[in-house]
């Protein structure tokens, strides 16, 4: 059994960020145009990692801005927005994606920023949307939910993930494979593809080109690798034998994976294999999965104050998820 330690792309986008800047000295030439990143507490630096990922702004007790005085504190829902999901991030992936998917993208962002206001709720400041404007965010989320369903989640972009992640772990620790950096003192040395996430001058090099090393090796060692990217090649996939929806995210015990063998075998004609059960959430991102129960409104009469949407404004939705059983 493998265990697979993830890492957040908003961790992955800040460590990113912090290795350019060294890497090709811009802090100098960020300082030549006014930016104050050393020697202060609040500076553009943690501003703009902040940007990044909101949930830096949180502590234990208060809610800080770090980089920013509280009067300041909209900026931070503008490219991360944890609280209500609407951020400029979904922005760009749905027009990019929609686009490339040939889905329809119903969410109009231009008409979202021209209503957009910044309200005081509670003494903070806070970006809210104009009263009418509800129907346009709940498109935001069926959006999304159109992508995740017909492409992020389709089971054969899952049944190649798995494939390729099961071939990558079988190439692991193979040295042909493995990212060589430098040390910093004349050496180098290799690090395991498992381990680039956390050395950026190798996980800026774990690109596409490790896939064409394993399909055009001829070791001994990345037999098993390079059979299952050679079948990925020839769409000879690992099959969906199964699936079942839930209201709720289905727990994996002991018995229902004993279960769900004998299913498989039962399916196959007894033949022995593996199987991965993969649960794909298609829910709205929220916990109470209202998509816009978290958003903030104001009325033409009163621009400037945050108003609440009454109960027959907001759509009934349920949580669902769907369970896949994934034959290798």
């Amino acid at each position: 059994m493998h265990v697979c330690v993830f890492l957040q792309h908003e961790e992955a986008s800040i460590k990113m960020f912090d290795y350019l800047l060294e890497e090709n000295g811009l802090k100098p030439v960020m300082e030549q145009y006014g930016l104050e990143i050393k020697d202060k507490k609040e500076n553009d630096l943690v501003f703009i990692k902040g940007m990044i990922d909101d949930t830096q702004k949180k502590t234990a007790q208060h809610k800080q801005y770090p980089g920013r005085e509280k009067e300041k504190s909209f900026l931070y829902e503008i490219v991360s927005n944890k609280e209500t999901g609407i951020d400029v991030d979904k922005f760009d992936y749905f027009a990019r994606d929609c686009h490339h998917l040939g889905i329809q993208n119903n969410f109009d962002h231009q008409r979202f920023i021209m209503f957009a206001r910044v309200c005081d709720v509670n003494g903070s400041k806070h970006i809210c949307s104009r009263d009418k404007e509800i129907e346009n965010l709940y498109d935001i989320f069926h959006t999304r939910h159109s992508i995740h369903r017909r492409a992020c989640q389709h089971k054969i972009k899952m049944a190649v993930e798995i494939m390729i992640k099961d071939a990558l772990l079988l190439a692991d620790k193979d040295p042909y494979i493995q990212i060589e950096i430098s040390n910093g003192n004349g050496t180098s040395e290799k690090v395991p593809l498992s381990k680039a996430k956390d050395k950026m001058e190798a996980y800026i090099k774990l690109t596409d080109q490790v896939i064409e090393r394993i399909l055009n090796s001829s070791s001994d060692s990345l037999k098993e690798a390079r059979e299952i990217l050679h079948r990925v090649m020839t769409r000879d996939l690992y099959r969906c034998v199964g699936q079942a929806t839930k209201k709720e995210e289905p727990k994996m015990s002991g018995e229902m994976r004993e279960s769900l063998n004998k299913m498989v075998k039962g399916i196959l004609e007894g033949g022995e294999g593996e199987f991965e059960v993969i649960v794909v959430p298609l829910d709205s991102e929220k916990e109470d999965n209202d998509p816009v129960s978290q958003a903030l409104f104001y009325r033409k009469d009163n621009p400037n104050k945050k108003i609440p949407i009454t109960k027959s404004e907001v759509r009934t939705t349920v949580l669902i998820s769907m369970c896949r059983v994934f034959f290798f």
